[in-house]
């Protein structure tokens, strides 16, 4: 099995990485390092990266950007940040990536907690949260091939709560574990359309 993760030098896609890595063959892909190069926010580089790496049995993201700033700091070009991003840059993954899956093969993207619990600061990526939730929900319904697609939306993940746990009081840090384990049942499990949430 071959499986490529998009992100896979990110917080969350080391760790999903090295889980998925003694059950399959990992194809790395990132911005600035990985077995090849991609730019998630430009759809010619989505297309390169297929045309060099082929045929894969699931395409995994854990990779996207959006702007955190005051609602009332956030320019419309903050907010295309993480439409271009986070947003079209999974979707360009499904839409272009379709015809390099085999048959019977599943994406999973990545979300997180803002898309039903925002925290100040955090408009533009919760925005971005919740309209991955509705195109993954909409987007199973037509898939072909058999292909499945599935979201992981945890919340404050343990590698990141130093970092981040300011802006989310209270908040019990997602272990590591647990969030790798969620992208290994969207990969090998049967489900398709779900929004695999891992809260506190």
């Amino acid at each position: 099995m071959k499986i490529l993760v998009v992100g896979g030098n990110g917080t969350i896609g080391r760790k999903v990485v090295e889980s998925l890595s003694n059950k399959a063959e990992i194809i790395v892909g990132g911005r600035n390092s990985g077995d090849i190069l991609i730019d998630i926010s430009d759809s010619n580089s989505i297309k390169k990266m297929f045309e060099s790496v082929g045929v894969v049995d699931a395409i995994v993201c854990t990779a996207g950007e959006a702007k955190w700033a005051p609602f009332n700091d956030l320019t419309e070009d903050d907010f295309y940040i993480g439409l271009r991003s986070k947003l079209m840059g999974q979707v360009n993954l499904v839409r272009l990536g379709q015809k390099y899956l085999s048959q019977d093969g599943s994406f999973t993207l990545t979300t997180g907690i803002l898309a039903d619990d925002p925290v100040p600061q955090t408009t533009s990526a919760a925005m971005v949260n919740g309209a991955i939730h509705s195109f993954v929900l909409a987007s199973a319904l037509e898939l072909g091939n058999g292909h499945r697609i599935n979201v992981v939306a945890s919340g404050l993940v343990e590698d990141a709560y130093e970092r981040y746990k300011d802006f989310f009081p209270g908040h019990n840090p997602i272990p590591m574990n647990k969030v790798a384990n969620a992208y290994i049942r969207s990969v090998f499990g049967k489900g398709n359309g779900e929004i695999i949430r891992l809260y506190d």
